[in-house]
């Protein structure tokens, strides 16, 4: 699945909300709960991951992974966490008024006949 543009963010901001991980935990939660509709190629993941730890939204720090190898680890930052309310707020107005929008009128054109 192709992602929107602007969403990326979001959702890595929102697969390390609870605990810090790695750049491969991100990627598998997110196939997870997607039920695989969503697969981030490292291409696509590690560049995002490094522009939100620039912007101060992530933190990293190196530890090792499940299979003991090393492995950055990434979590939210104060600054992260606010910017993910903030975002998913504004995702939730987009999403309801897309709704709207999509749901107007079924039965007709400009005048909802």
């Amino acid at each position: 699945m192709e992602l929107l543009p602007g969403t990326l963010d979001l959702l890595i901001l929102r697969a390390l909300r609870w605990e810090p991980t790695h750049g491969a935990g991100v990627a598998v939660w997110l196939r997870m709960v997607t039920d695989g509709a969503l697969e981030l190629e490292e291409g696509t993941l590690y560049p995002a991951l490094h522009r939100l730890e620039r912007r101060g939204l992530i933190s990293s720090e190196w530890g090792p992974s499940e299979k003991n190898r090393r492995a950055r680890h990434y979590q939210l930052t104060p600054l992260g966490r606010q910017r993910f309310r903030d975002q998913t707020d504004q995702w939730a107005r987009y999403a309801e008024m897309m709704d709207r929008v999509l749901k107007f009128g079924a039965t007709g054109g400009i005048r909802g006949r």
